[in-house]
């Protein structure tokens, strides 16, 4: 039984039943793989590996609703573990809707109003379990993601667009400028998307490194202002394997700072997945049965 720091509604007991029940039935939909030691162990085992780091960049595919309830097991199963001193963080919600978020979780204004205002993803009923059990346990919650319109500026003019932005517009943004990775990401950045020449130049590659580094950076920020705080950071798996993108942007502002990564995929060749190919990417793969949905 999890012991709350705070008085127990009839809503968070329900929501906690929830939550374990999801875990019950998926346990034999998913395969956690310990890259170190080459074994698959439990989520309880995960959790363990992941006390005392900072900042944990999970990869996910978005369209992975059993990926989805996983991630909603292993918050709670972290805040069991450290009631006070666990935080989400998430690719889904932009920056400037920060205040937005807080007031939900504060209980200020209406889920309607939430959904709207914060621009929440079409699929957001996937990552509803998170911010409702968030909101239920006091649990802060970090709007990550750069804003669109900025990623969009850059794109069309490049990172020496956003000199054109006020102090207001800054503040949503890593200071300026912005670094932009070279190397081994931008080799993976440029076999994925075909060559810049196909993706309208070195414009497209900028709009990236914005992302990472918005999400780096706010982790980073996050943690400056509570250290000894656990970050959960939830992400699409391109921006955090190899501990490229968001994570060498999030080292490059907190050097001294403790993270692991996990990467999770859907694959339909569950039974036997391509550990020697995926274990490369991450400290920790997770492989869940790829769900065939009915026409």
């Amino acid at each position: 039984m999890i012991i709350l720091p705070y008085k127990r509604s009839i809503y968070t007991l329900l929501l906690l039943l929830m939550v374990s029940f999801a875990d019950a039935q998926n346990v034999n939909s998913y395969k956690i793989y310990d890259s170190a030691s080459h074994k698959i162990i439990s989520v309880d085992e995960l959790v363990k590996d992941l006390e005392n780091t900072d900042a944990v960049f999970y990869g996910e595919e978005h369209n992975d609703s059993i990926g989805h309830l996983l991630e909603a097991t292993i918050l709670q199963k972290l805040y069991e573990k450290h009631p006070l001193k666990t935080a989400l963080s998430m690719e889904m919600f932009e920056s400037d809707c920060q205040q937005v978020l807080n007031e939900y979780l504060s209980g200020l204004i209406r889920e309607k109003n939430f959904i709207t205002d914060a621009r929440c993803w079409p699929n957001y009923a996937d990552y509803r379990p998170m911010i409702e059990f968030s909101k239920a346990n006091k649990i802060p919650v970090v709007a990550a993601n750069a804003p669109g319109r900025y990623t969009n500026m850059v794109s069309r003019g490049g990172l020496n667009a956003l000199n054109q932005l006020d102090k207001t517009g800054k503040s949503y943004l890593p200071p300026l400028p912005i670094d932009t990775a070279t190397g081994a990401y931008l080799q993976k950045f440029e076999a994925i998307m075909g060559g810049h020449s196909a993706m309208g130049g070195m414009q497209i590659y900028q709009a990236q490194n914005l992302w990472d580094a918005t999400m780096g950076w706010s982790v980073a920020s996050f943690l400056k202002t509570h250290p000894g705080f656990t970050v959960f950071q939830i992400n699409g798996g391109f921006h955090s394997e190899e501990k490229l993108g968001a994570v060498a942007q999030f080292k490059k502002y907190l050097p001294n700072a403790s993270v692991k990564n996990v990467a999770a995929f859907a694959k339909e060749d569950f039974a036997k997945p391509d550990w020697e190919k995926l274990v490369k990417l991450a400290d920790f793969v997770v492989i869940t049965a790829a769900v065939t949905k009915q026409e």
